[in-house]
């Protein structure tokens, strides 16, 4: 793909300290295997909100997958709903969240909303006549990060016509041809979406600004208004401190994504896995999941063990669309799985209730 698309997806925060840690903090960590335990029958199913899932792992929300892979929130809908795993749709996505809930009915939709009620309840009522049961609401964006990597890769949103731009392209005609070009002739220029109830500005202009309404005083009261009017699950996504696991518990959240955004807000922010146990502790009876750092069945375990209920993951699934589309999201997910059901029989567990901290021993940090 392009290199400033490139740098959009692999790229974090100021000095790539955060998203750093996110694989640090899961290499800290060793396995106590059991052995001799008969491990035959042993399934990695998970059920969440009273619904069974095949795996452990679903897919992380991630914007512009459509400007990544054609289609491309389609393509990981549509695999993860074969796969029976959850999908999380982005906000930020290119494509109509009604076309993704028709194609696949058992994804979630997640939001960034602003401190505008209007604008909110515009945007969740919208989600709820597709047909959408479960809402994710980010939390962490106040304000924009500072990635710098996108400056430096020369991404923009929208992105901006530009001799350089226009090389990037034409040197990868696998991309130019299969995704862009494709998008173009067949459904247009692509725009966001899904930001609010209304369609907002293209992804290439030279003039249109993207619609950064302020969300810098949004707080736990809008958390209280969407409670009020939202009828389906309501997931808050961003958490890393206990205290506000307590709060999203008492605002009536169904569940928590213990989530530093993968490392691209605010850089140095502790790693999820590293704030996982005390944000279990203290959210009490509510699920709660993580996503940040995770590429390996190890890694999923390993969270699990801390009391995540899912984990989510989304790099390599977006990087997966990208290189084989659909084909490219079934393989990465049969890959993680099997990763996942192998490492279960290794340390003699035959359901994932037995990953408990007692089959972890730490050995680095």
């Amino acid at each position: 793909m392009p290199r400033p698309l490139f740098g959009f997806v692999a790229g974090a925060a100021e000095e790539n300290a955060a998203i750093a840690d996110n694989r640090a903090a899961f290499a800290e960590w060793g396995f106590v295997p059991r052995v001799l335990r008969n491990v035959a029958r042993r399934t990695s199913e998970i059920e969440l909100f009273g619904q069974r899932w095949s795996a452990p792992f679903g897919i992380a929300p991630m914007g512009l997958a459509a400007l990544i892979a054609y289609r491309g929130d389609l393509v990981l809908a549509r695999a993860a709903e074969e796969a029976g795993i959850v999908n999380i749709m982005s906000g930020s996505s290119l494509i109509r969240l009604e076309e993704v809930a028709k194609a696949a009915p058992a994804s979630w939709f997640q939001a960034y909303l602003p401190g505008d009620p209007e604008r909110i309840l515009g945007l969740i009522d919208r989600a709820a006549a597709a047909g959408f049961g479960t809402l994710v609401v980010t939390v962490d964006v106040p304000v924009a990060a500072n990635r710098e990597n996108n400056i430096r890769s020369g991404f923009s949103t929208p992105l901006r016509p530009s001799l350089r731009l226009a090389w990037d392209g034409a040197i990868r005609p696998r991309w130019l041809l299969g995704t862009a070009a494709r998008t173009l002739l067949r459904h247009g220029m692509p725009h966001f979406e899904n930001s609010f109830a209304h369609r907002g500005a293209p992804i290439l202009s030279r003039r249109a600004l993207r619609d950064f309404s302020s969300k810098d005083h949004f707080d736990w009261s809008h958390i209280a208004l969407i409670r009020e009017r939202w009828r389906g699950r309501l997931v808050i996504k961003g958490i890393l401190d206990p205290q506000d696991a307590r709060l999203a518990r008492e605002h009536g959240a169904d569940g928590i994504i213990v989530s530093n955004h993968g490392g691209r807000q605010l850089d140095y922010a502790v790693s999820a896995l590293r704030a996982l146990p005390a944000v279990v502790q203290a959210a009490g009876d509510l699920p709660v999941m993580l996503d940040g750092g995770v590429r390996r069945g190890t890694d999923v375990l390993k969270a699990i063990a801390f009391g995540a209920r899912c984990v989510f993951v989304g790099r390599p699934f977006l990087l997966a669309a990208a290189i084989a589309g659909h084909d490219g999201v079934a393989h990465a997910t049969g890959l993680l799985a099997t990763e996942i059901d192998r490492d279960m029989a290794l340390l003699g567990i035959t359901s994932l209730a037995e990953m408990t901290p007692d089959r972890l021993m730490r050995i680095g940090g």
